[in-house]
């Protein structure tokens, strides 16, 4: 039985961005339900073809979302436990499965149990809580003790994941989002910096209360197997394919995707067993339509991320191919308040969004996008066609990211007649002699399509 997240697409969502609080939390002010913004979507949501959410920091923190100060709080910028369930159920009832970021390497400064340190110093009964703390000198904020930050950011405070109270702290927390929100999964932040013994605690953990709960890392280099496999993640952020989707039209060279998709998913990949989390940009990374030269370029782009091995997501407003660059010092412009009534009222690429719908409906239809092998059929600079193959069903996919029309002769494997048939035109291809000729292939565009014997 293949996990349900191979037959899902998924809709990532900074929530404190999409939802218009502010970036500081006041906490003396009263919890205000923001949160209704994302049911407002819903209508949006299932347009796309969208049944898989995954939703950024959603619990107390002082700023971003990443410096969390409760576990077991919604963020009041947001609203509270209970506006939170209800948006829950909201997304459930229309077929929308919740994945909320555990954000569980670090903590705020404002952390309950840190300020417990600040307060009593060597004789808190939290200081084990926290990697490195140590009273022998001075943090750079001027603490009487030191401390890891993540990545040298000390308003991120480490957490010692080997103490037993820290462990079972968080897993309490996942219950609780379990039993009272009913969520389906789990981002793990900083993945890569988790111990690994904690991963597969949390993993025994969760599918003892939930045996499909969906467990994703975010790791951006490294041999992904180390954490998706048996014992520990079901999948990790394909940040590999991520780079080749935009740079391989940037630069005109579909060699660069076509070499990635080999070596994770063709015959030997090292991933063709594993539902990689694909995606074109992210609260962490430039708009994908920022990086592209050719905005005509999304079409080909977003294509790819459908019929490529592994589960698509869409960053909230990528739909509509706004731009948004990170700077040296804020991520800011990437994680935006988006009107849906303004976007909805002035479309900025009505073509695009008709286009991400009609390729969710693609992957929906066909097995062969969803669970199918992968097999390289023609890769030139600026043409790329590949199969996707599932019991009986075939796929051909071909994407064009020139300006022009091009024709193209495809030699088919393992097909020696029969016709093609575009999934989306109707328009069909006869092969003859194992061979297909594709005329007037449309400039920044891509086709799938459907073999009949």
């Amino acid at each position: 039985m293949k996990h349900w997240a191979y037959d899902s697409f998924f809709y990532h969502i900074y929530t404190l961005g999409f939802c218009g609080a502010p970036q500081i939390n006041n906490r003396s002010l009263a919890p205000q339900n923001r949160l209704q913004e994302v049911s407002k979507w819903i209508e949006h949501f299932k347009y796309l073809g969208i049944n898989a959410i995954y939703l950024g920091p959603v619990f107390e923190s002082a700023t971003h979302g990443y410096d969390t100060i409760d576990y077991y709080n919604i963020d009041r910028r947001l609203g509270t436990n209970e506006n939170f369930a209800e948006t829950a159920k909201s997304l459930h009832e229309n077929g929308i499965k919740i994945i909320l970021d555990g954000v569980f390497n670090h903590v705020g400064r404002d952390f309950w149990a840190f300020r417990d340190v600040l307060t009593n110093g060597p004789q808190s009964a939290f200081c084990s809580w926290f990697t490195g703390l140590s009273f022998s000198g001075k943090s750079p904020f001027n603490d009487p003790f030191t401390y890891e930050g993540w990545n040298g950011h000390y308003s991120l405070v480490k957490l010692n994941l080997g103490n037993p109270d820290v462990r079972n702290h968080l897993f309490g927390a996942i219950e609780m989002w379990i039993n009272e929100f009913e969520i389906d999964g789990l981002r793990l932040d900083a993945a890569d910096c988790l111990d690994k013994n904690f991963i597969k605690e949390l993993t025994k953990f969760c599918k003892k209360i939930k045996p499909d709960f969906w467990l994703m890392g975010e790791i951006i280099h490294g041999d992904y197997r180390e954490w998706a496999n048996d014992e520990m993640l079901d999948s990790v952020t394909n940040y590999e394919a991520y780079k080749g989707l935009y740079s391989s039209h940037t630069d005109k060279n579909y060699f660069e995707i076509a070499y990635t998709f080999n070596r994770e998913f063709g015959g030997k990949g090292l991933y063709n067993t594993i539902p990689l989390y694909n995606f074109a940009d992210n609260h962490d990374v430039n708009r994908v339509a920022s990086n592209l030269k050719n905005k005509s370029n999304l079409f080909p782009l977003y294509c790819l991320l459908f019929t490529m091995p592994g589960v698509p997501s869409v960053y909230y407003g990528s739909e509509w191919g706004i731009e948004g660059m990170r700077s040296e010092k804020s991520d800011l412009p990437l994680r935006p308040f988006i009107s849906l009534d303004s976007m909805n009222n002035n479309n900025p690429n009505p073509e695009l969004i008709q286009t991400i719908s009609k390729l969710s409906g693609v992957r929906k239809k066909l097995k062969s996008l969803r669970y199918g092998n992968y097999s390289q059929v023609l890769v030139k600079s600026q043409q790329f066609a590949f199969m996707r193959e599932y019991e009986e069903e075939k796929a051909l996919i071909i994407v064009n990211s020139a300006e022009a029309e091009t024709n193209l002769e495809l030699t088919v494997p393992n097909i020696q007649t029969g016709i093609f048939k575009d999934f989306i035109s109707g328009k069909e291809y006869m092969v003859q002699n194992g061979k297909i000729y594709i005329d007037k292939l449309k400039p920044n565009s891509g086709s799938v399509l459907l073999w009949k014997s």
